[in-house]
Order: C-alpha cells, then structure tokens, then sequence
C-alpha cells in the first residue's frame, strides 16, 4: 500500500482546500481485501508490490513553455521558439510540451476531436474545439477556481478506495466544461497510449461539467504493450445540468499484465440522461465501476457493459445507481464470455430512496462459460425504500448452445469460427444499444 501512496511532490501543495483534500483521501485509501463487501470477488494480488514507480510531474514545464532549444514542434504556440510553425489545430494554448514527443494521431473509422495521455501524463496537442466548449488542464481548473466546487465533492471515498488513491495523489487530468444549448458534432475522445517495461502507476482526475440543454459524446480507448505491468487508476467525474445527454463510451484494451481500475461518477439532473457503455478485454486486472446518482424528477441513466475473460484474465463490472428523486429511470444490460481460467464479476446495485415514487430500475447480466476452469460471480442487488417503483434484476450464466454449433458446422464452418460467430452474436445484444453506428461498428470489430 505504501509504494502506491508515494511521497512524489504534486503541484499545488500551497492550496489549502487541495492539499486538505488529499490528505483525507490518503488516510481514506486502503487496498482491499475479500473481506471488504466490494471487492469480495476481486483479488488486487498483482498490485502488492514493491517497485511501482510515479513519472514526475510535467505541470510546470507545461506552464514554462518550451523546455529547451531542442524542441521539435510543428505548432505556432507563442513561445518564441524559432523552430516553430504554422500548424493549425493546435491546442497547447501557448503552453508548447512538444518536444520528442511520440506519434499518437490515431487512424479510427470515425471522426473525433482526439485528446491524448502518454504513460499517465497528458500530451497538449488536440485538434481545434468549436465554441461553447473549453478544456483545460485539472491543476490551471484548481488555480482558476473551477475544479473546487466539484473534485472531492461527491464521491464517498471510504467507499471506493481506488478513488482516494486517485485524490490522494491528484494532479494529472482535465477539466472539460460545456457551455448551455451546446451539441458536438463529433465525440470527444481520450486515448489513453501506455508503453513501459516498468510498473508504473498513472492517477488521472477527468471532471465533465455540462451545461443545460448541451449533449456530448465521449469515447475512452485505454491500450498499452504487453510488457509492463503496469497501473492505470482513473476516475471520471460527470456533472449534468437540466436536459443535458453524454453518451459515454469506453473500450478498455490494455496490455495483458496491467492493472486497470476506473471509476465514472456521474451526477445528473432533472431531465437530464447518463447514458454509457463499457466493452473490457484487455488487462490483467480489470475493474470499470460505474456510480449514478439520479438526483432529481426524470432523471435517467443507462449503464451497458460487455466483457471477454480469458487466460487468467479477471474483468470486473460494478455499478451503483441511486434513484432519489420521483419519477426517474434505470437501465442496465451486461454480457459476459469466460474462457480458459478467465473470471468474469458482475456486481449491480439499485438503490431507490423513500421519496423516489413511480421509478423504474431494471438489471440484466448473462454470460457464457466456454470451459469449465472459467469462473463467473454476479451479486445483483436491489434496495428498495419507496413503494409505487418498477422494478427487476436478473443473471444467468450457461454455454454454446450445442445445437446452434452444430448446425453451423454441418453448413461447412470450422468449429472456432462456429464459436466466434456465436460470440459475436451472443455480445452485440448489448454493443448494438450504442446508438453511434460508426462507434458501434468500431467496438463490434474488437470483440
């Protein structure tokens, strides 16, 4: 636990609200095990280690400038540097960091406004964004004041320890804000690149303020080589004013020794819709958690998630989604495929409080077991205080349907590919509820 809770030096230890925030999250945090409710199912055997390592800090080079008279940078971003150019798209906002940086532009079936961390540290190169939105760094949020209304607000950090650890050591991340009546056009996508030999761990903070009546779409691609083993610990905040819609996609393939724990928060106002799907099959370790509070009338959230557990791999879905107000909504579907020695977790949680009449939630999670060292273990879970609700959860676990396989055998096709379109079918119940058809095509290509 120590080596996680590093002593490297954070910007901002002269801000009293934020360096009093992170040390109640250090003495929050603790690594859990079976015993805490939570993570019952989960082992965090691969992060008890002693030689995880923290990259320093780059917050400052970013506020300098150039950081020498080597630097390589094809954008005009005001510095002075005589080696810069015309470069439109440039979103370093005179804060150039350019120099030897690793080629990240990715080439995607769809069109997106693509935002990059290498190695846990944002890259400050993204494409030009339309009016109405603006994004900064989390630590110039922190000095502007924007960030201390939201960042450790909400999120109870005895209850989610991964979270505190991510406070604890807060500094790395972005602030995104959306102004009122505003709709992207294209999605806002983080890329997450990850190539190291060494365990390093990486806390990224990403807080998303949207305005009335705004949408957004938001896709996270986590990937990383397969050497390292290292630790991605994300936590992404969602703050959603009145009418206000994200759709929130996540593909989570990282190398197959790393660790990856993510948290998305999302706070939503009346009439306002959380909507997200989450494909796992990279990792080690895997866990992406989802907490939805439905704070007010009509409030709704839609959590999907679909996962491919094999090797020794453990993929874990969990999901908390409070109902606290009258007349809002839940919706979840999550499918599962375990093979090998892969275990897949599905931990689902609807709460609805005393005063939240006429709600509906409904939970569904099934998956197949395509051996029989694969493990599967699914809690789901209803709390319920009110009592005009709709309500209902449901899991299953079962194989191939032999007769389906058989059948596609008898028509000429080999017995993998047999299984592999019988996977693919059997995940795209929940990948085909992404209502972006060229994001959904991206995702249904990986399975």
């Amino acid at each position: 636990m120590s080596e996680l809770l590093s002593d490297t030096a954070l910007f901002g230890a002269d801000i009293p609200w934020l360096e009093g925030l992170r040390s109640r999250a250090k003495e929050a945090f603790f690594l859990p095990n079976v015993k805490f409710e939570p993570w019952k199912y989960t082992k965090l055997s691969s992060l008890k280690r002693d030689d995880f390592v923290y990259s320093p800090s780059k917050f400052l080079e970013e506020l300098e400038g150039c950081p020498d008279d080597d630097c390589d940078c094809d954008c005009d971003c005001g510095c002075g540097c005589e080696h810069h150019h015309e470069h439109d798209g440039c979103g370093c906002n005179g804060h150039c960091q350019c120099s030897h940086k690793p080629e990240l532009y990715l080439d995607l079936p769809f069109d997106a406004y693509q935002i990059h961390f290498y190695n846990g540290k944002f890259m400050p190169l993204y494409p030009a964004l339309p009016a109405g939105i603006e994004v900064m760094t989390l630590m110039q949020a922190v000095i502007e004041g924007e960030a201390k209304n939201y960042v450790g607000k909400y999120i109870d950090l005895a209850q989610y320890p991964f979270a505190a650890l991510n406070t604890a050591m807060l500094e790395e991340g972005l602030f995104v804000k959306i102004d009122a009546d505003v709709s992207l056009q294209k999605p806002l996508m983080f890329i997450y690149h990850t190539q190291t030999e060494e365990s390093l761990v990486s806390n990224i903070r990403n807080v998303f303020v949207i305005g009335k009546k705004s949408s957004l779409e938001i896709v996270e691609y986590y990937y990383g080589n397969d050497g390292g083993c290292y630790f991605n610990n994300t936590v992404n905040e969602f703050y959603l004013a009145f009418q206000s819609n994200i759709k929130h996609y996540t593909f989570q393939n990282e190398g197959n020794n790393a660790v990856h724990i993510a948290l998305n928060y999302a706070n939503v106002r009346e009439n306002a819709f959380y909507k997200s799907f989450c494909l796992q099959r990279g990792a080690n370790l895997g866990r992406n958690e989802t907490k939805v509070d439905l704070l007010q009338e009509k409030a709704k959230a839609q959590v999907d998630a679909a996962y491919i557990a094999n090797v020794q791999t453990t993929l874990d879905t969990t999901t908390d989604i409070a109902h606290l107000s009258p007349k809002t909504s839940s919706d979840q579907l999550v499918k599962g495929v375990a093979s090998g020695q892969g275990k897949g977790v599905f931990q689902g949680k609807i709460s609805i409080s005393k005063d939240a009449q006429e709600t509906e939630g409904h939970q569904l999670h099934r998956a197949l077991l395509l051996s029989d060292t694969a493990e599967i273990d699914v809690k789901p879970e209803l709390e319920i205080y009110a009592d005009n609700v709709k309500c209902s959860h449901g899991a299953a676990c079962g194989e191939l349907d032999q007769n389906q396989l058989f059948y596609m055998r008898s028509r000429g096709i080999g017995e993998e590919e047999a299984k592999q379109i019988l996977i693919d079918a059997y995940l795209l119940e929940a990948i085909n509820r992404i209502d972006n058809e060229q994001i959904k095509e991206w995702i249904a290509a990986n399975v």
